[in-house]
């Protein structure tokens, strides 16, 4: 077992429910009671951060196949969480959902505007059961606006925002950077930090609020220095011809010669030295670092000394120095890196290798206490702890035998 987890909350699970609650103490939001509506991309991914520092997730799972479309136990944005199903187009599912907003503190979801009024679970009528509560929602367009009805996904947003377009070289299409700079840093990120906020206002007020957090909002958020560097003259509006996306040849990414590639990233001038000296290289006999005129000679020759070496023999070169250099790992070459593993930032947990809790508390940390939730798996528990007594009956919850579901 990970030395990362809290032993105390893993599960031993019988007749499909597991037989303990979570750890009272868990994280820095230990008592702090969440309801989720299932869903894909940031939400969840929003409430897992929020169930790693130690809230009480519990996910609103629909019946069906699951939204991810992997195997639930495997869907590490479900750790740390609890999961009942409830049938949200039944006469009574979405009574089910009002009485557990009734009982906590903050809700996430991440449908299209208009989808949960359409339930009878919008801000409204949460609010009405409970006029403390945060409810967060979160979108790619945002909840007004010409595009916030239509459909989206990442990419899309992320090149609106003006973000894809960064990225990249100047003579080359735009590189999607995954998922992870529109999905989860523009919007999970985001979202967390608006419903962290609000919940303190709903504190110290009485009063909640609806959190609008959209993908397009905190990309374009992220670009903030950007922009600013832009209006002072010191960006080019154009990818890979600037210090940070790859223009410069010592903040870039150089091809080893076995295929590998090595990231440098010697932007201050004793790092460069160091860097120089380490490549074999003499800097009186390379072009002026300050003077992007000679950058593309620079990039050549820094290009050919690396093709000269494999990828591990330079990672050893620059091992233990300050000259800022790296290799680029695969995600499972990743995991096992010695100083990730020091700090256990990956851990295997629950028979799946994947990342710790992020950010540490001294006094207060967070653990995995749970694995991924199996939808339905906690109707039982959560009916007794959250004293929901429609989540008790079998199936799902807001359904009954003569519904003919």
């Amino acid at each position: 077992m990970s030395p990362t987890s809290d032993t105390a909350g893993h599960h031993e699970v019988a007749a499909g429910r597991p037989t303990t609650a979570p750890p009272l103490r868990a994280g820095p939001l230990t008592g702090v009671r969440v309801v989720e509506l299932a869903g894909i991309g940031p939400a969840p991914f929003a409430a897992m951060l929020l169930g790693d520092l130690g809230a009480d997730v519990v996910r609103v799972d629909r019946p069906g196949v699951p939204p991810l479309g992997i195997e639930p136990g495997r869907d590490v944005t479900n750790r740390n969480k609890r999961s009942v199903l409830v049938d949200l187009k039944s006469a009574g599912g979405p009574g089910t959902v009002r009485d557990l907003a009734a009982r906590a503190d903050i809700l996430i979801e991440g449908y299209r505007p208009g989808v949960t009024e359409r339930l009878g679970i919008g801000p409204t009528e949460c609010l009405e059961a409970n006029p403390a509560l945060v409810y967060g929602r979160m979108t790619g367009w945002g909840q007004d606006g010409p595009l916030a009805p239509r459909a989206g996904h990442d990419i899309g947003y992320i090149a609106t925002a003006g973000a894809l377009g960064m990225i990249g070289a100047p003579d080359g299409p735009p590189v999607i950077p995954a998922n992870l700079l529109g999905d989860y840093a523009g919007g999970s990120l985001y979202l967390v930090a608006g419903v962290l906020a609000a919940l303190l206002t709903a504190r110290a007020t009485g009063r909640g609020q609806v959190v609008d957090a959209a993908i397009v909002d905190g990309t374009a958020h992220l670009t903030a220095m950007i922009q600013g560097m832009l209006a002072a003259g010191a960006w080019q509006d154009g990818r890979g011809r600037n210090l940070l996306d790859g223009g410069c040849p010592y903040y870039a990414v150089y091809e080893t010669r076995d295929g590998g590639w090595m990231a440098v990233g010697a932007l201050e001038p004793q790092f460069y030295a160091e860097f120089v000296k380490l490549l074999g290289l003499d800097a009186d006999d390379l072009p002026d670092r300050t003077d992007p005129r000679g950058w593309p000679e620079l990039r050549a020759r820094l290009a050919a000394r690396f093709r000269t070496g494999d990828r591990d023999e330079w990672t050893a070169v620059f091992e233990g120095t300050d000259a800022c250099v790296a290799p680029v790992l695969s995600l499972r070459e990743a995991a096992r890196h010695p100083h990730l593993g020091h700090r256990r930032t990956f851990t295997e947990d629950h028979g799946i290798v994947q990342p710790g809790v992020a950010p540490r508390f001294s006094a207060t940390p967070g653990a995995l206490r749970l694995p991924p939730a199996l939808p339905g798996a906690h109707q039982h528990q959560v009916a007794e702890d959250w004293r929901i007594p429609t989540l008790t009956a079998d199936g799902p919850a807001g359904t009954h035998p003569e519904d003919g579901h």
